[in-house]
């Protein structure tokens, strides 16, 4: 069962850990590329200032974008920003969704997120995480997969299987990593069924775009190409 306080609690946890990782990082760095193709860490940044903005939208009942255009457009505008003006939009928006999400609610109600999706509430803590935490390590300051707390790398690798299962383009795979169950994903292509082993960090890289898969194992067939997230 979800959790979404346990999950808060992570969430400003993790935030803390980010704002604490950025504090020194300069004009210069936050100018320097990320490990996310054709983004600036201060891309990263903005991103994760407007996604907290959007998500109190979604927790109150409004469109999280008004549209893909905008929020293209807000994050480049507020990319090149100054370092103190990153950091106190950064611990701002994260403040303003903490208590968007105080606020008395259904969280077993249905809402819609960016492009249609939509989950329960009760998920929206958790997909912060994801965000905050992934994009940390996208910044390329220090902070790797493995340096994720185990419960999280765990649910996201659960996460990305739910999400890939049945997907017409991936053949039918089982995921075992060195600490949890083996898990089932794909099988809406043709082929299969292949196994592809290792650590949970790097199935985790490779469940998320990160990695290419190169440290893994895999059984029955070559390592499925999986669509982009």
């Amino acid at each position: 069962m979800i959790d979404h306080a346990h999950d808060l609690v992570s969430v400003r946890e993790a935030t803390d850990r980010l704002l604490s990782a950025t504090a020194e990082l300069d004009a210069a760095a936050l100018a320097a590329p990320s490990r996310l193709p054709g983004w600036s860490r201060g891309h990263v940044l903005a991103h994760l200032s407007r996604n907290a903005d959007a998500l109190v939208n979604v927790l109150q009942g409004r469109p999280m974008y008004a549209d893909g255009e905008t929020r293209d457009r807000d994050i480049e505008r507020d990319a090149p920003r100054p370092p103190a003006e990153q950091r106190a939009d950064l611990s701002g928006s994260a403040a303003r969704l903490d208590s968007a999400a105080a606020a008395p609610a259904d969280w077993s109600r249905t809402v819609t997120l960016r492009n249609g999706v939509t989950d329960s509430a009760s998920r929206l803590p958790f997909r912060r995480l994801v965000e905050v935490e992934l994009h940390h390590v996208d910044l390329g300051i220090g902070y790797e997969l493995e340096d994720l707390p185990e419960e999280f790398v765990a649910r996201e690798i659960e996460f990305l299987a739910e999400r890939f299962d049945g997907h017409p383009d991936v053949v039918a795979t089982r995921l075992a990593d060195d600490r949890g169950p083996v898990r089932t994903t794909g099988g809406g292509a043709e082929g299969g069924p292949v196994t592809v082993r290792g650590t949970a960090p790097e199935l985790l890289g490779w469940l998320s775009g990160r990695r290419d898969g190169a440290a893994l194992k895999v059984e029955g067939g070559p390592l499925p190409a999986l669509p982009p997230l």
